[in-house]
């Protein structure tokens, strides 16, 4: 129901408006530019994102197959299975979705996003498959969810090189400040969802992982920052290539190892592929066509311009305003929120204080809404329940934390 308040807002702000602009200033190319821009919307959820998805989804779900087959996943269930038994109660325990999580969780660290979306796919659907409500999310499907919106990426590679393509004088200043951001949101998504599905986060165990896993990313960024721009780069690109490459080897070895034909493991599980990719295209066209018509309208600029005088007026800094763009396209459309970073970048400067705070808003959290549609599409969900409100609380938290860290280290 969430959604269709959402949906149904995004073109009644837009009508209303375009309506003004019309009406007030004489832009009575505002209606042309709104129904436009359903147009190249639509064809970008069709051509620009399901059809080439279809060909990445065949290949990773045939390889998860394998995978499976060969008992890599399971080994993998087995391994966070005490974690995950805790933070996702409802699943079976040493169920093989816990390894499926786990792989799409690693995946979108490391920046794998080609990797990432299929086995992010794949572990919605191990989860519907437990899932007693098939309409309905479940505890499960919105705790996995959340994590997934809150973006945690530990090797923001696109973003460094976006930097480097428009001059910045340190195309990496970004990269622990990005760290510290997004890993608030993934923490506070988290944090918010098991409080409302009542998980018991002072569990020892769930403690510990956490714990374990804050120190990792420390490590990470404490040794990514003694790099030099070009060698962080190499080695965020050439490591997390090297461990793709390496579980895809592992998976066939592992498989060949049981005696399972693997040709034909990989062909059982390809053939979903290009199914899902169909299946998400009405999903993916409804939102992304919302989104482009409150973007067209205007009605961003009016929102960003009514905060930015809103900050004004309670005699606050607003020197953060002018990055705002990013962070409220960011839960809309990844590709929006990348063209207002590089917009942002290009206007005030790759080293200016909007400049690098567009960065940081680019890595803190994920497209919560293009996810919702993707994710639960894939798998037939039509009531998300409280999914996409904390969801948005993750967007928020990384948002804040983002303001707050780039103060800290750029003002």
């Amino acid at each position: 129901m969430t959604l269709n308040y959402i949906w149904v807002g995004f073109f009644l702000i837009a009508f209303l408006t375009a309506l003004v602009k019309a009406l007030f200033l004489g832009d009575t190319e505002i209606f042309k530019q709104i129904m436009d821009s359903t147009f190249s919307s639509s064809e970008l959820a069709v051509m620009g994102i399901a059809l080439p998805l279809a060909g990445v989804m065949t290949l990773w779900l045939g390889l998860m197959n394998v995978g499976e087959k060969a008992g890599a996943v399971n080994l993998l269930a087995r391994i966070v299975g005490p974690f995950f038994n805790r933070l996702f109660p409802e699943i079976p325990k040493n169920h093989p979705v816990s390894g499926q999580m786990l792989m799409n969780f690693s995946a979108n660290m490391l920046g794998l996003d080609n990797a990432a979306t299929p086995l992010g796919l794949k572990a919605m659907q191990g989860l519907q498959d437990v899932n007693p409500k098939k309409d309905t999310a479940s505890n499960a499907q919105i705790m996995f969810l959340v994590i997934n919106t809150s973006g945690l990426t530990i090797i923001p590679v696109s973003i460094l090189a976006q930097r480097a393509i428009l001059g910045a004088a340190s195309p990496t200043d970004v990269f622990i400040p990005l760290l510290i951001a997004t890993y608030c949101s993934t923490l506070v998504g988290v944090v918010a969802v098991s409080l409302r599905q009542r998980i018991k986060l002072w569990d020892r165990v769930i403690l510990s992982w956490i714990g374990t896993a804050t120190l990792g990313i420390g490590g990470i960024i404490w040794a990514f920052s003694r790099m030099p721009k070009e060698q962080m780069e190499q080695a965020s690109q050439v490591g997390g290539n090297i461990l793709l490459l390496s579980i895809v080897i592992a998976f066939i070895a592992a498989a060949a190892w049981k005696k399972v034909n693997v040709y034909e493991a990989f062909i059982d599980g390809a053939k979903t592929g290009f199914e899902t990719s169909v299946r998400i295209i009405p999903y993916l066209v409804g939102m992304l066509v919302g989104i482009a018509v409150f973007r067209a309208s205007g009605a961003m600029d009016l929102l960003v311009g009514g905060i930015g005088w809103c900050v004004r007026t309670a005699g606050l800094n607003t020197d953060f305003v002018d990055a705002l763009p990013t962070a409220i396209m960011k839960p809309l459309s990844g590709s929006g929120a990348k063209a207002m970073m590089v917009e942002t970048m290009s206007h005030f400067g790759p080293d200016s204080f909007a400049g690098r705070l567009s960065c940081i808003f680019q890595g803190a959290a994920d497209t919560t809404f293009y996810i919702i549609a993707l994710y639960f599409g894939s798998v037939g969900i039509k009531k998300t329940r409280y999914a996409v409100g904390y969801g948005l609380i993750a967007d928020l938290a990384g948002v804040i934390a983002a303001i707050l860290v780039a103060y800290l280290f750029f003002h």
